[in-house]
C-alpha cells in the first residue's frame, strides 16, 4: 500500500458558475488506525449537482461545506487495513467520506457491499442514491398509474433516466426533456421513452410539449426548474403530482435573476400537488428500494449509463461537467482499481 495520501478541499465559495480554482489539492499523512477503525482506499467517487448548494454559505437541508476543509460525498472503497472485527482487508464498502485517496474511519461509517454480481460503480448510480431518489420520488410522490403521462426534465441524467424507466414499468406514457440529439436518441431508442424533446434546439418548447403530451401532464418529475418547468406546469391536468427533486438551472444564479411565472394559480386550479424531497427522507425504506431496483435490473427492466472520468486529479473537472450537460447518466470518477480486479 502507498503511504501517499491526498485530499481535495473547498478553497473558496463560488459566486456563480464554479471554476477549478475553488478546489485545492493537499497532501496529508495516513494516520495509524485506532481500535474498530478501518482504512478505506477510494475506488469510485461520486460528483453530484446537490454539492453545488453545499458550497454556498447559509442554512439548507444539509450543512454547507466549510472553506479550507475537505469535500465529502458518496464513495465506493476497499478496506486495505482493518482493526475491526466486522470488516476485513479486501472488503468492498460504501460510505459518505472525504474526497481523499484514503480515509481512516470507524467501521460503522461504511456499509459492506455483499452483492458481487454487479459492477461496483452501480452502487453509486442505479443501486445508489440516484436510483433511490428516482424510486421514492416517483413512486411515493408521483404515484404513477397506467396510461398517465409522465414528463421528466434532465431525463438523460442519473436520476431522470431511472425515473422514466420506472414510469414505463408502471405503464405510463413518458416524455423526456434533454439537451442533445444524442441524449434524445438514447431516451427513445435505448430506454423506451415514448418521446424526447431537445430543449436546446426546439424553437418553441411550449408547442413541442403540447404535441408530445396531447392529454396533458399527470406527473412532472422536476430536476431543473427554470423556463423548462414553466412550460411543463402550464400543461398540468387536474390532480397532477410534481416530485421536486432539483433546480439545477438556478444553482449558479446570483439571486434575483431566476424569475418566472407564478405557479400558484395553476396549482390551485388543477388541485395539483408539488412536494420537494431529498432521498434521506426515505432512509428507513432504503432496503425496499434497493431490493426493487436490483430485481428490475436483474430482469433487464432497467438500464443505466455511467460517465466515468479516470483519475483523482480530474475530480474537479468531472464536477464542473455536471453544469455543461456533458455527462450521460451518472457522473463518476474512477480513482483506483480494487486489489481483486475481477470486480
Amino acid at each position: 500500500m502507498s503511504d501517499h495520501n491526498q485530499q481535495i478541499l473547498l478553497a473558496r465559495r463560488p459566486e456563480d458558475v464554479p471554476t477549478e480554482d475553488i478546489f485545492e489539492f493537499r497532501d496529508i499523512p495516513i494516520n495509524e488506525l485506532e481500535e474498530e477503525q478501518v482504512l478505506v482506499k477510494t475506488l469510485y467517487l461520486s460528483v453530484d449537482p446537490y454539492m453545488r448548494g453545499r458550497m454556498n454559505a447559509g442554512k439548507s437541508y444539509v450543512e454547507p461545506y466549510a472553506v479550507n476543509e475537505p469535500i465529502s460525498g458518496a464513495i465506493i472503497g476497499e478496506i486495505v487495513e482493518s482493526r475491526s472485527k466486522e470488516l476485513k482487508v479486501g472488503d468492498k464498502v460504501q460510505g459518505f467520506l472525504y474526497w481523499q485517496l484514503y480515509n481512516g474511519v470507524n467501521a460503522s461509517a461504511v456499509r459492506k457491499l455483499e452483492n458481487t454480481s454487479v459492477p461496483l460503480s452501480a452502487y453509486l448510480s442505479v443501486l445508489g442514491m440516484t436510483g433511490l431518489t428516482a424510486y421514492f420520488g416517483l413512486l411515493d410522490i408521483g404515484q404513477p398509474k397506467e396510461g398517465e403521462t409522465v414528463v421528466v426534465s434532465a431525463a438523460a441524467g442519473a436520476v431522470g433516466s431511472i425515473v422514466g424507466q420506472i414510469a414505463k414499468i408502471k405503464g405510463a406514457r413518458v416524455v423526456g426533456i434533454a439537451g442533445t440529439d444524442e441524449k434524445i436518441a438514447y431516451l427513445e431508442n435505448d430506454l423506451g421513452f415514448d418521446k424526447g424533446i431537445n430543449y436546446k434546439t426546439t424553437t418553441d418548447l411550449q408547442k413541442a410539449l403540447e404535441e408530445a403530451c396531447p392529454d396533458g401532464v399527470d406527473i412532472y418529475f422536476d430536476n431543473v426548474g427554470g423556463t423548462i418547468s414553466d412550460a411543463v406546469l402550464s400543461l398540468l391536468n387536474d390532480f397532477a403530482r410534481i416530485p421536486l427533486c432539483g433546480a439545477i438551472s438556478s444553482y449558479n444564479s446570483k439571486g434575483n435573476e431566476d424569475l418566472g411565472p407564478r405557479m400558484q394559480p395553476k396549482l390551485l386550479k388543477t388541485r395539483s400537488l408539488i412536494k420537494g424531497f431529498i432521498v434521506s427522507d426515505y432512509r428507513e425504506r432504503f432496503d425496499e428500494g434497493h431490493q426493487e431496483l436490483a430485481d428490475w435490473l436483474s430482469q433487464g427492466k432497467l438500464k443505466y449509463e455511467e460517465t466515468i472520468t479516470d483519475g483523482f486529479e480530474n475530480v474537479p473537472q468531472a464536477f464542473l461537467n455536471l453544469f455543461t450537460g456533458k455527462n450521460l447518466g451518472k457522473q463518476l470518477v474512477k480513482v483506483s482499481d480494487p486489489s481483486n480486479r475481477d470486480r
